[in-house]
């Protein structure tokens, strides 16, 4: 199954730009019940893979996070980079935005946050940048970190299991079509060493299945 490169990635998602906003009528479900399991409260720095326009972040940093807590976020989309300043800019002195070129590589040390979030972005990565995201992730979080990721996956029952058929045919045929996502499993990304699985749900909305994951760095 073709997945969108990095310059493909960031072609689509800069015309995109602030329609992504808009499949909140099937992601916000799955991104309570991350945010209920993230334990957001007691975190004090945050690493975003895909921040896209900051809808998260910002949910984030008004609601969840201590007041001295800090974000990191990183993005390939000049737009979504704009769009996301713009958004996050009354935090300024809290936040850091980075657009990179694709790389799971990223210039912090060892151990330089405790959560590691990604949300309905591994879904549209080839296996081999889901594997090097979750082993950048481990490096990054200090032991006792968490791993939080919310993606599409396989549906279950018979009308998401269908939606979700029908979802991974159109991305084989084009990707482009459905912003190169697709439906899969996290979970079975996930090494037996290095982590802890805390939580694993499977999230209907509009019978649209999404992964919700959450995973402790031991």
């Amino acid at each position: 199954m073709r997945c969108l490169n990095p310059a493909e990635a960031e072609e689509f998602y800069d015309r995109f730009g602030s329609r992504q906003n808009q499949q909140g009528f099937y992601e916000d479900a799955a991104l309570d019940r991350l945010i209920r399991f993230g334990d957001f409260e007691s975190s004090r720095r945050v690493f975003e893979l895909g921040c896209g326009t900051g809808r998260l972040s910002h949910r984030l940093l008004s609601h969840e996070l201590r007041e001295d807590a800090s974000y990191v976020g990183v993005d390939v989309s000049s737009t979504m980079m704009a769009l996301a300043r713009e958004r996050l800019a009354p935090f300024d002195a809290r936040v850091e935005l980075i657009q990179t070129e694709g790389s799971m590589r990223f210039e912090f040390p060892d151990a330089s946050f405790d959560r590691f979030v990604s949300t309905y972005v591994l879904d549209l990565l080839p296996e081999r940048q889901i594997a090097a995201a979750i082993d950048e992730a481990r490096r990054l979080l200090c032991p006792g970190g968490r791993l939080c990721v919310a993606g599409l996956t396989v549906g279950e029952g018979f009308t998401s299991s269908l939606v979700s058929r029908l979802w991974a045919c159109v991305q084989a045929v084009q990707p482009t079509w459905v912003g190169g996502c697709r439906p899969i499993a996290v979970v079975d990304f996930m090494p037996t060493d290095g982590w802890r699985v805390l939580h694993r749900e499977v999230v209907r909305s509009w019978a649209i299945p999404s992964e919700v994951l959450v995973a402790e760095a031991v």
